[in-house]
Protein backbone atom coordinates (compact mmCIF):
# COMPACT_ATOMS: atom_id res chain seq x y z
CA UNK A 1 0.00 0.00 0.00
CA UNK A 2 1.18 3.37 -1.05
CA UNK A 3 1.22 6.14 1.29
CA UNK A 4 2.34 9.77 1.41
CA UNK A 5 1.94 12.96 3.27
CA UNK A 6 -1.91 14.28 3.02
CA UNK A 7 -2.51 18.33 2.51
CA UNK A 8 -3.28 18.31 6.07
CA UNK A 9 0.34 17.23 6.65
CA UNK A 10 -0.95 13.51 8.10
CA UNK A 11 -0.22 10.42 5.87
CA UNK A 12 -3.04 9.19 4.18
CA UNK A 13 -3.95 5.95 1.95
CA UNK A 14 -2.40 5.94 -1.24
CA UNK A 15 -4.74 6.85 -4.51
CA UNK A 16 -4.25 3.18 -6.08
CA UNK A 17 -6.62 1.64 -3.11
CA UNK A 18 -9.04 4.20 -3.18
CA UNK A 19 -9.44 3.93 -6.98
CA UNK A 20 -10.38 0.17 -6.61
CA UNK A 21 -12.66 1.06 -3.58
CA UNK A 22 -14.28 3.29 -6.36
CA UNK A 23 -14.08 0.37 -9.04
CA UNK A 24 -15.91 -1.76 -7.17
CA UNK A 25 -18.20 0.96 -5.57
CA UNK A 26 -19.14 1.68 -9.39
CA UNK A 27 -19.21 -1.96 -10.34
CA UNK A 28 -21.84 -2.96 -7.77
CA UNK A 29 -24.49 -0.50 -8.28
CA UNK A 30 -24.23 -1.25 -12.21
CA UNK A 31 -24.79 -4.75 -10.99
CA UNK A 32 -27.26 -3.81 -8.95
CA UNK A 33 -29.26 -1.23 -11.43
CA UNK A 34 -28.99 -4.19 -13.65
CA UNK A 35 -30.56 -6.70 -11.35
CA UNK A 36 -33.03 -4.48 -10.65
CA UNK A 37 -34.14 -3.49 -14.44
CA UNK A 38 -33.95 -7.42 -15.68
CA UNK A 39 -36.57 -7.53 -12.35
CA UNK A 40 -39.21 -5.11 -13.58
CA UNK A 41 -38.32 -6.40 -17.33
CA UNK A 42 -39.68 -9.87 -16.04
CA UNK A 43 -42.58 -8.73 -13.88
CA UNK A 44 -43.85 -6.49 -17.14
CA UNK A 45 -43.72 -9.85 -19.17
CA UNK A 46 -45.64 -11.71 -16.26
CA UNK A 47 -48.10 -8.97 -15.68
CA UNK A 48 -48.44 -8.74 -19.50
CA UNK A 49 -49.65 -12.77 -20.17
CA UNK A 50 -52.13 -12.20 -17.41
CA UNK A 51 -53.62 -8.71 -18.57
CA UNK A 52 -53.85 -10.80 -22.04
CA UNK A 53 -55.89 -12.79 -20.56
CA UNK A 54 -57.52 -10.68 -18.26
CA UNK A 55 -58.73 -9.00 -21.37
CA UNK A 56 -60.44 -12.02 -22.46
CA UNK A 57 -61.97 -12.89 -19.71
CA UNK A 58 -63.61 -9.39 -19.16
CA UNK A 59 -64.65 -9.15 -23.02
CA UNK A 60 -66.23 -12.84 -22.19
CA UNK A 61 -68.16 -10.87 -19.31
CA UNK A 62 -69.02 -8.83 -21.82
CA UNK A 63 -71.04 -11.02 -24.33
CA UNK A 64 -72.47 -12.73 -21.65
CA UNK A 65 -74.19 -9.59 -20.59
CA UNK A 66 -75.46 -8.76 -23.83
CA UNK A 67 -77.22 -12.34 -24.22
CA UNK A 68 -78.44 -12.26 -20.63
CA UNK A 69 -80.18 -8.81 -22.12
CA UNK A 70 -81.54 -10.24 -25.01
CA UNK A 71 -82.69 -12.78 -22.83
CA UNK A 72 -84.68 -10.54 -20.45
CA UNK A 73 -86.28 -8.87 -23.93
CA UNK A 74 -87.49 -12.45 -25.05
CA UNK A 75 -88.53 -13.78 -22.06
CA UNK A 76 -90.39 -10.13 -21.65
CA UNK A 77 -92.22 -11.05 -25.14
CA UNK A 78 -92.84 -14.25 -24.59
CA UNK A 79 -94.65 -13.87 -21.41
CA UNK A 80 -96.95 -10.80 -23.22
CA UNK A 81 -97.64 -13.61 -25.51
CA UNK A 82 -98.29 -16.18 -23.40
CA UNK A 83 -100.88 -14.17 -21.54
CA UNK A 84 -102.66 -12.29 -24.06
CA UNK A 85 -103.67 -15.11 -26.41
CA UNK A 86 -103.58 -17.86 -24.17
CA UNK A 87 -102.92 -19.74 -27.39
CA UNK A 88 -99.24 -21.45 -26.14
CA UNK A 89 -97.35 -21.41 -29.75
CA UNK A 90 -96.43 -18.44 -30.37
CA UNK A 91 -95.50 -17.93 -26.50
CA UNK A 92 -93.25 -21.31 -25.80
CA UNK A 93 -91.63 -20.54 -28.58
CA UNK A 94 -90.16 -17.42 -27.54
CA UNK A 95 -89.87 -19.10 -24.41
CA UNK A 96 -87.55 -21.79 -25.26
CA UNK A 97 -85.25 -19.41 -27.66
CA UNK A 98 -85.13 -17.28 -24.38
CA UNK A 99 -84.15 -20.19 -22.28
CA UNK A 100 -81.51 -21.64 -24.85
CA UNK A 101 -79.97 -17.74 -24.49
CA UNK A 102 -79.83 -17.97 -21.34
CA UNK A 103 -78.01 -21.68 -21.11
CA UNK A 104 -75.90 -20.05 -23.78
CA UNK A 105 -75.12 -17.17 -21.71
CA UNK A 106 -74.62 -19.19 -18.35
CA UNK A 107 -71.45 -21.17 -20.51
CA UNK A 108 -69.98 -17.69 -21.50
CA UNK A 109 -70.22 -16.68 -17.90
CA UNK A 110 -68.29 -20.14 -16.70
CA UNK A 111 -65.34 -20.05 -19.05
CA UNK A 112 -64.95 -16.11 -18.30
CA UNK A 113 -64.62 -17.31 -14.95
CA UNK A 114 -62.08 -20.00 -15.65
CA UNK A 115 -60.29 -17.31 -17.70
CA UNK A 116 -59.94 -15.10 -14.86
CA UNK A 117 -58.94 -17.89 -12.07
CA UNK A 118 -55.48 -18.58 -14.20
CA UNK A 119 -54.71 -14.86 -13.96
CA UNK A 120 -51.84 -14.54 -10.84
CA UNK A 121 -49.89 -11.99 -10.84
CA UNK A 122 -45.70 -11.97 -11.45
CA UNK A 123 -44.83 -15.32 -9.42
CA UNK A 124 -41.37 -15.29 -11.23
CA UNK A 125 -40.15 -11.66 -10.32
CA UNK A 126 -41.42 -11.63 -7.05
CA UNK A 127 -39.51 -14.83 -6.07
CA UNK A 128 -36.62 -13.65 -8.28
CA UNK A 129 -36.54 -10.49 -6.39
CA UNK A 130 -36.83 -12.38 -3.21
CA UNK A 131 -34.11 -13.91 -3.95
CA UNK A 132 -31.78 -11.22 -5.32
CA UNK A 133 -32.76 -9.65 -1.48
CA UNK A 134 -31.47 -12.50 0.34
CA UNK A 135 -28.42 -12.33 -1.63
CA UNK A 136 -28.02 -8.63 -0.89
CA UNK A 137 -28.39 -8.98 2.57
CA UNK A 138 -26.12 -12.52 2.48
CA UNK A 139 -23.39 -9.99 0.86
CA UNK A 140 -23.52 -7.29 3.14
CA UNK A 141 -23.57 -9.15 6.51
CA UNK A 142 -20.35 -10.77 5.29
Amino acid sequence: MVTGPGTNGMETVGETSQASIGQLVAAVREDVTGLIKDEVDLAKAELREDLKSAGIGGVLVAAAGVLVFLAVVLLSVALAYGVSALGLAAGWAFLIVAVFYLVVAGALGLWAKARFGSVKGPKRAQAAARQAVHALRATSAS
